[in-house]
């Protein structure tokens, strides 16, 4: 048994900067001798019983220590008998990771590999073009649940309900963050991401930071930028809210526990100022200012919990 975790799962949610991490990993499996095990598959998040049985028999089974990514919804190893692994992920602001989906399916990124193209070679012309206004406001299935309601499945699960917009999943996911989640950041915070998963799992992510900030690694990650995106009208953009009320009241849930750890952790990083929060189906957020009460519960206690996993 090594003295650290050594089974971790990104489950990446699409557009939420895991192309980025995914290029840090490869370095850092070579820099750090860790099994990164990847996937080829990115348009089959859900699974039938089968498909979870053998997809978690294939991880469990991987030369450890290994830090497993794959699109899919999250998998309880323990339903099926496996020990459960560490889990990890990152989510950003569900409108903006909506339309960074839209344009990068109908354009690609900087890489001009035509990936754009072999992703959907069938889509038609109007489609490709089609404003994203009039995909809004016109209520075309892509801009419309729920096709919206795609990041509270990935901590959800495989359950049939996961998948319907409502209270049930999204009470699944948030138990799920609390449970089996090591850490789950957000992409607007990205560089406090990486300094918490240093801190936490150094012997993957040691030296993470340094690499990320290198101006080779920078050039290689704005080739992985969307391209061709455009702001729709604040009145459509009100409407995504409207729509997008459970992926928001996620959204806002993590952002509060992500920055309640990071400031248990002393973390007082510089952010940009945040973006209006919708207020008219929000709660408003908890406070997090004043200073954690130290007693309930030791920082090194909690890593030690954690490496028990």
């Amino acid at each position: 048994v090594l003295p650290f975790p050594s089974q971790v799962v990104y489950n990446r949610v699409g557009k939420c900067g895991s192309r980025t991490v995914v290029l840090l990993l490869r370095i850092l499996s070579e820099k750090h001798g860790f099994n990164l095990v990847t996937s080829d598959i990115h348009n089959k998040t859900r699974l039938t019983k089968n498909e979870q049985m053998e997809l978690i028999k294939n991880i469990s089974t991987a030369e450890q220590p290994y830090l497993f990514t794959r699109h899919v919804h999250f998998l309880n190893f323990s339903r099926f008998g496996g020990d459960q692994p560490v889990y990890i992920n990152i989510i950003r602001d569900p409108v903006n990771r909506f339309l960074s989906n839209y344009f990068f399916r109908r354009f690609g990124d900087w890489r001009g590999e035509q990936n754009h193209m072999i992703r959907t070679p069938n889509m038609r012309q109007e489609e490709r073009y089609l404003d994203i206004n009039v995909c809004i406001l016109e209520n075309y299935p892509e801009c419309s649940n729920p096709k919206l309601f795609y990041i509270i499945p990935y901590f959800c699960g495989q359950h049939p309900r996961c998948r319907e917009p409502g209270e049930w999943a999204l009470e699944r996911a948030k138990l799920n963050v609390n449970e089996n989640f090591l850490l789950v950041g957000i992409l607007e915070e990205l560089e406090d991401v990486l300094l918490l998963l240093e801190r936490f799992l150094p012997h993957y992510f040691k030296d993470v930071l340094s690499i990320y900030k290198n101006p080779e690694h920078r050039k290689l990650g704005n080739l992985t930028v969307t391209v061709k995106k455009t702001v729709p009208s604040p009145e459509a953009i009100q409407i995504l809210y409207q729509r997008m009320r459970y992926e928001y009241e996620f959204y806002y849930y993590v952002k509060e526990q992500f920055h309640l750890l990071k400031r248990k952790f002393g973390l007082k990083s510089h952010i940009r100022k945040p973006s209006p929060r919708p207020e008219f189906f929000i709660p408003s957020p908890l406070e997090t200012e004043e200073p954690i009460n130290d007693e309930e519960e030791d920082d090194e206690k909690w890593l030690e919990d954690i490496y028990k996993r």
